[in-house]
């Protein structure tokens, strides 16, 4: 049995090892993220987010933390027309995944946003995880923006 609640900053250690899983696992996605480099920034950004109550983690029975989300109202120096709600990340652990806990952190999540004024919610998802935006799609989203990239080492770019 897994439940989805508020995350504390006691959490920050188990999220941030799933949080650095998460993200070597992407790197197979050409992700640029380095995972263990990236882990004392991820614990800081988890613990912010845990005081400002943007963490939910699913636990399981024996207090494991099996997945988490993190998530808040995007801000910004451009007025829209819309306020959105970005979740910055989720993950469930490997050997917990298929058994409903990205659908229900996601969408625990989503009615936080909608509760703190969220009218649209956001995420990025590696363009080639096939997986993850098929699950994506399961839950209604669909492309937005697109972004593109290429290597400066590119023939495509004049030299001088």
């Amino acid at each position: 049995m897994v439940s989805v609640e508020p995350g504390t900053t006691a959490d920050a250690d188990a999220v941030a090892d799933t949080w650095v899983d998460l993200a070597a696992e992407q790197r197979a996605y050409d992700s640029h993220l380095l995972a263990e480099e990236n882990r004392a920034t991820v614990r800081a950004a988890v613990a912010r987010s845990a005081v400002a109550d943007e963490l939910l983690v699913a636990r399981t029975d024996a207090d494991d933390v099996a997945g988490f989300v993190t998530f808040g109202i995007e801000s910004g120096d451009y007025e829209q027309d819309v306020t959105r709600g970005v979740v910055r990340n989720i993950a469930v652990v490997p050997d917990r995944r298929g058994e409903g806990i990205g659908s229900e952190l996601l969408r625990t999540a989503e009615r936080r946003l909608g509760e703190a004024g969220a009218d649209a919610v956001a995420l990025e998802v590696m363009a080639g995880n096939e997986d993850a935006r098929r699950f994506y799609r399961r839950h209604g989203y669909a492309p937005h923006r697109v972004e593109l990239e290429k290597s400066v080492e590119s023939d495509t770019l004049t030299k001088e």
